[in-house]
């Protein structure tokens, strides 16, 4: 993998809306022109961590919306508070694309609820048991039609192996910044791995099956610290093409939060 980045800073347009070049590093294993949902994910989280930011608030819950194919393109990015709040409020994020007649679309949407912090550390309570240690796991890379793009710019540690009985276990850490020149933020680099839970909790074979997701909700209660993010998960499917993905996401103290996915599940032609 070649590319340093997921993306690329081209400027902000005469709305003051960022614009990014999309690289080889983002694309999905369902398609070389399409991205993975996870650089998407946490380009919104960039743009909904910076947008009105203030000291002592944090994202507390972050839901992001694919509304249809990203593409491998300049991506413009749109945000907004939404509503206002001194303790607690909701911010909008939206990834915007140029379609094949020339118009843009927005392609991918991210809601965000920011909190006010206060100082609860008397009484932490974590329901999730931490993961098993990264040390314990199987490094290496992942082969056939899971080697591809945005999948081979991470460092894996496998707890258990992909398609496993039971919930599927991993670390994983990036190797490109987010962001051309940026270093990832604690959240950001959180949701460019988050989205490979589906993934994590396949029982699906991607060589007969495409299992898309539509949506991915993250409920965060501790910032993650550290470069490794632990994910296990497992994926439950429906009798009429619809399935769910639940997880917990893990720095290397213990969970940090839950995730849960909708997924679109079909037998390849």
């Amino acid at each position: 993998m070649t590319d340093s980045s997921y993306y690329r800073f081209l400027g902000a347009t005469e709305e003051g809306h960022e614009r990014f070049a999309s690289t080889q590093a983002t694309v999905s294993i369902w398609g070389p022109t399409l991205q993975h949902g996870a650089p998407p994910s946490a380009l919104l989280v960039r743009a909904l961590e910076r947008c009105g930011a203030r000291e002592g608030t944090r994202l507390t819950r972050v839901v992001v919306e694919i509304l249809g194919p990203i593409p491998i393109a300049d991506i413009e990015v749109r945000s907004w508070i939404e509503r206002p709040g001194r303790r607690i409020e909701l911010i909008v994020a939206e990834l915007w694309a140029s379609a094949p007649d020339g118009s843009s679309r927005a392609v991918a949407r991210g809601t965000a609820w920011r909190m006010e912090t206060a100082d609860t550390k008397d009484v932490v309570h974590v329901v999730d048991p931490p993961l098993e240690p990264r040390e314990s796991g199987t490094p290496g890379v992942l082969a056939g039609m899971w080697s591809v793009g945005y999948l081979k710019t991470l460092d894996w540690s496998w707890i258990s192996k992909i398609g496993c009985e039971g919930t599927g276990k991993v670390w994983a850490k990036p190797k490109p910044a987010l962001v051309e020149g940026e270093e990832l933020t604690a959240l950001e680099r959180l949701f460019v791995i988050a989205d490979i839970s589906n993934g994590v909790g396949a029982k699906l074979d991607p060589e007969h099956w495409t299992f898309l997701n539509t949506d991915l909700t993250v409920h965060i209660f501790r910032v993650p610290e550290g470069e490794w993010i632990g994910v296990s998960a497992e994926t439950t499917t429906g009798p009429d093409g619809v399935g769910m993905c639940a997880g917990v996401l893990y720095d290397e103290q213990g969970a940090v939060g839950r995730i849960a996915q909708t997924l679109q599940i079909r037998a390849r032609s």
